[in-house]
């Protein structure tokens, strides 16, 4: 067995619409990464940029029942030291497209569940094919305990281009006081609230994520590339006007890589921090962790409990 992330995956990103006050319906999200050397052989640094961007659009169809619909995007770039030898991607240019839809069906004594089918499409773009589709899905158990706390448990399975993942979901919805609370989906995703004012949040934000992306570029076909990053970052939310804000973080990535193997490197099956029959071997080299810069617009309305 070898260990294959810290913490998380994403597949992940899931909008699980918890019990809380508020929704996130559209987020357009930018990501800046300061250039890093690499961990070993060249003398070049790597600069990583991307975009995020998260649309939600539940359907209600009765107090009860909801039909749940989340997209989202996700592009990375990696420009490169010039010494990378052909064969390897350089720069790298991937996009994600996932997609969560599905039923939540609320119960009595504060009791739902959600079931959500979730296919993606990984891909450089080049080529594209059936090999970029992955099919995933969720399934969520979730109780209110009380006004203040809210605990889902369930799991999340996606078919990874390295093999079946599976992962363990806690959803938690918690607040601590008028002043503090704790939203996240565990390992996926946290976020520790400090509401400063009515307008103003700050606090700490944690999110980890592995996904893996079809190469279809003739220089590599059929290999794909393993992106996975912790990112834990201060932030601050600003209501610009009416239910749209701004929000800055910054913080540092822990565990990240671009990995690029063959597509015939697999593992039996994975779960996170492990991997079952990994002998998996890594065709480029990675560079090193480094400060995170990232800055969003989001649109947010009120939701009832």
């Amino acid at each position: 067995m070898k260990r294959l992330s810290i913490l998380l995956v994403i597949a992940c990103m899931c909008i699980l619409l918890p019990a809380q006050q508020t929704l996130d319906i559209l987020t357009i999200s930018g990501r800046y990464g300061l250039p890093q050397s690499y961990k070993e052989t060249y003398q070049g640094f790597a600069t990583e940029a991307g975009t995020f961007l998260s649309l939600t659009a539940p359907i209600q169809l009765s107090e009860n029942t909801i039909i749940v619909n989340n997209l989202n995007h996700f592009y990375f770039n990696v420009q490169g030291d010039s010494e990378i030898p052909a064969g390897i991607a350089n720069p790298i240019n991937i996009n994600g497209f996932i997609l969560r839809t599905g039923l939540l069906q609320r119960f009595s004594n504060g009791r739902s569940i959600q079931i959500l089918f979730a296919p993606r499409l990984m891909t450089d773009f080049k080529n594209v094919d059936v090999n970029s589709i992955q099919l995933g899905a969720l399934l969520m158990y979730e109780k209110k305990f009380h006004d203040e706390l809210t605990m889902g448990f369930g799991a999340l399975y996606n078919q990874e281009l390295f093999g079946p993942y599976l992962v363990p979901l806690v959803n938690l919805n918690w607040q601590l006081s008028g002043k503090w609370s704790i939203v996240g989906m565990l390992p996926v995703y946290a976020k520790v609230n400090y509401k400063v004012n009515d307008n103003l949040t700050a606090g700490f934000s944690h999110f980890g994520l592995i996904t893996t992306y079809y190469m279809g570029d003739d220089a590599y076909s059929g290999d794909y590339m393993e992106r996975q990053s912790i990112d834990l970052s201060l932030f601050a939310r600003q209501r610009m006007f009416g239910n749209f804000y701004v929000e800055g973080r910054v913080g540092r990535s822990f565990g990240r890589s671009y990995k690029q193997y063959a597509g015939d490197q697999k593992v039996s099956f994975a779960i996170p921090l492990v991997a079952f029959g990994d002998n998996r071997t890594v065709k480029n080299i990675t560079f090193n962790d480094g400060i995170i810069l990232n800055l969003r617009l989001v649109f947010n309305i009120p939701i009832p409990e």
